[in-house]
């Protein structure tokens, strides 16, 4: 009887096929449907990961399973039913979007590479794309995150799962992680480019707001960069669009449990605002590369709402990056200094053009 094996079997090989270079665009994640046992089922994976949350094990799961996802997962699926659309999830589209989209901006720089993405928790899952582009030839795969900043919590969690996925392959494939990007110019010039675009066309607010992605306050003090990333890339941003320091604040949402949290809190300073007489807030959220749940419900509905309702009269959510050409330009250059030393170098593909006119065009229409 032969003895089982604690690697996967790996994918047929013919002798002298070329060698290839995956890219896997990771993001957070999304449930499959805006329904309750879908959210059950993305949240249990979600708050099941010790990165997320640190309680310990014994304390934390079975108040998740008994307490927590009973009642979070109803609330939470009407939310998610609030900003689905007929393609699906917006953060799970817009992802899928970004993936093409560089796919098609490294082609016309002359790299072949096999662009894939995947999500942390939920579909498709980091391992099956990982498996994937392995089955397609790809001896190097570089690992990009849509978090400009890095956190514990987030960046962290997919190189755990890509290290995990690797712990079950007899043939590891070289990796490479792209760590983040907070004060890369592209970036900062994509964000100032996207916002002020939307001001140009549309003036220029009273107060801006750039509200992040918030993480418990014990992170901070215990090493996490975030916090100082985040701040940073404000900077720059609020710099590059010329804004003096009381033209702008920075704040934090998501706040979840009773735990402190990274401070001033969205919503209050939201109202805040609202109560000194301000009547115009526009609203961006620099660490969301992609338009989501938090961007699209906490903020442009739930954060509207706290402004309206406190006094303010005109409420401006500003979207993300999204597909914004700016963005792809500046996260293909990103991803092409990652692969240096890699033999991806070839001629300019012409179907590579050509797929990226076609996405672009029919991005256009979609808008």
């Amino acid at each position: 009887m032969p003895l089982a094996s604690r690697y996967r079997a790996e994918p047929a090989f013919t002798h002298g096929q070329a060698a290839a270079t995956g890219v896997l665009l990771c993001n957070l994640g999304t449930p499959d449907e805006p329904t309750p046992a879908a959210v059950r089922r993305y949240l249990r994976e979600f708050l099941s990961d010790p990165r997320v949350v640190e309680i310990p094990r014994a304390v934390w799961l079975p108040l998740l399973h008994t307490v927590i996802l009973p009642r979070r997962s109803s609330r939470s699926a009407a939310k998610y039913a609030s900003i689905w659309t007929p393609e699906g999830s917006p953060l799970k589209v817009w992802t899928e979007r970004q993936a093409r989209l560089l796919q098609g901006w490294l082609g016309e720089a002359g790299h072949r590479v096999k662009v894939r993405y995947a999500m942390r928790y939920g579909n498709p899952s980091i391992a099956s794309q990982l498996d994937a582009l392995k089955a397609e030839g790809a001896t190097r795969i570089l690992v990009i995150m849509a978090y400009p900043q890095y956190s514990g919590t987030t960046t962290a969690s997919v190189i755990d799962e890509v290290n995990a996925w690797a712990g079950g392959i007899r043939n590891v494939p070289e990796l490479r992680f792209v760590r983040g990007y907070h004060d890369e110019p592209g970036y900062i010039e994509a964000l100032a480019s996207r916002i002020g675009g939307y001001w140009r066309q549309n003036g220029p607010p009273d107060h801006f707001l750039m509200s992040f992605h918030g993480v418990p306050q014990r992170t901070l003090h215990l090493g996490d960069p975030y916090h100082c990333e985040c701040r940073k890339t404000a900077r720059l941003l609020a710099g590059r669009l010329g804004l003096a320091e009381g033209d702008y604040t920075v704040s934090f949402q998501s706040r979840f449990g009773r735990a402190k949290w990274l401070e001033p809190y969205t919503e209050p300073t939201l109202r805040a605002l609202a109560g000194k007489g301000l009547e115009r807030v526009d609203v961006a959220c620099p660490g969301f590369t992609s338009d989501c749940l938090e961007t699209l419900e906490e903020i442009a509905q739930e954060g509207r709402d706290a402004f309206l309702t406190a006094g303010g009269k005109d409420f401006r959510y500003i979207p993300c990056l999204n597909a914004e050409p700016a963005w792809i330009r500046a996260f293909g250059e990103i991803t092409a200094r990652h692969l240096a030393g890699w033999p991806t170098q070839a001629a300019p593909d012409a179907q590579a053009q050509e797929r990226t006119r076609q996405a672009a065009a029919a991005l256009g229409a979609t808008r």
